[in-house]
């Protein structure tokens, strides 16, 4: 049986009940931003009693990544894993849909000369993400400071592809993640280009590396991706702050990057992950199959 052909036409009464959920959408998003906030932790609440799925996931990512915490220690994180991720659904409504906020004036930037010497030197940079549930009031927070273009893998559903790419206006270009060539076309013409691997997305073209202290499935196209563009790696973080405020924050370039061998690269990049997750752990995303492929085959969820 012949697969049915997606309508390609955003007025097509088959998105119609993804348009009233935009709606309301775009209605919450209207909300004072402090009071999203708080909005997005009483879903997150909520979601800790009635999102069992999620929760469960988070809670064993937690016990498996934090064996330094005892089992109340763990829970509570979890906890505050959920209404983090709570804050981030709120949040992206206003993100995306009230550009009557200034966000500029609650953003502080750490280390941002280490992104300008290299642009202005016309060399490309990838800027190494990280999917913190910070991740979309980031894109719109990143635009304050540059012009960069974002690796992404379009969504099924036009009417939400089109919000994404409403809502992150001040992304240049999106650059989906199967087009290598464009990609690299970007990095050598001096741009700078946002890209992170830090999910599972099976074992094709990956390896096994450590994070936090468990073998993760890493993709190892960052290395292919820099040695045949020339650009250099810098990782790029942004967390969300008390009282509604955010910080982006740029670490130094790799140096010697890429190294030895893939292996090599993939464990320094989930090194450096780790790195700046220990630094707000609530807002990774830790409701992401992290672990589902392990070298026994066996799925920890």
């Amino acid at each position: 049986m012949a697969k049915r052909k997606r309508p390609d036409s955003l007025a097509h009464p088959v998105w119609w009940p993804t348009w009233f959920g935009v709606a309301l959408f775009w209605l919450v998003g209207q909300l004072p931003w402090n009071f999203l906030l708080a909005a997005g932790r009483g879903i997150g609440r909520l979601s800790w009693h009635m999102a069992g799925g999620r929760r469960r996931i988070a809670e064993t990512n937690i016990r498996l990544c934090f064996p330094e915490l005892n089992a109340g220690q763990q829970q509570q994180l979890a906890h505050q894993v959920m209404l983090s991720t709570g804050e981030a659904l709120t949040e992206m409504a206003g993100a995306f849909c009230n550009q009557r906020i200034d966000l500029g004036k609650r953003l502080e930037i750490i280390g941002r000369e280490h992104v300008d010497h290299l642009l202005a030197e016309g060399k490309g940079v990838l800027l190494l993400g990280m999917h913190f549930n910070t991740i979309d009031v980031g894109s719109r927070l990143l635009g304050k400071v540059m012009r960069f273009s974002v690796v992404y893998k379009p969504n099924k559903n036009l009417v939400l592809d089109w919000l994404i790419k409403q809502g992150r206006s001040e992304v240049e270009h999106y650059i989906d993640r199967d087009d290598l060539r464009g990609l690299v076309r970007h990095l050598k013409a001096g741009r700078a280009v946002w890209y992170a691997p830090d999910q599972d997305y099976g074992m094709k073209h990956a390896v096994f590396a450590p994070f936090f202290g468990m073998p993760a499935a890493t993709i190892t196209a960052t290395t292919r991706i820099v040695r045949m563009s020339g650009a250099t790696v810098v990782p790029v973080a942004h967390y969300r702050l008390p009282g509604g405020r955010y910080r982006i924050e740029f670490g130094a370039p790799f140096e010697g990057f890429p190294g030895a061998d893939e292996q090599a690269d993939a464990n320094r990049i989930n090194a450096t992950i780790e790195h700046y997750v220990r630094k707000a752990p609530e807002q990774y995303l830790w409701v992401h199959r992290r672990f589902k492929n392990q070298p026994d085959g066996r799925n920890p969820y």
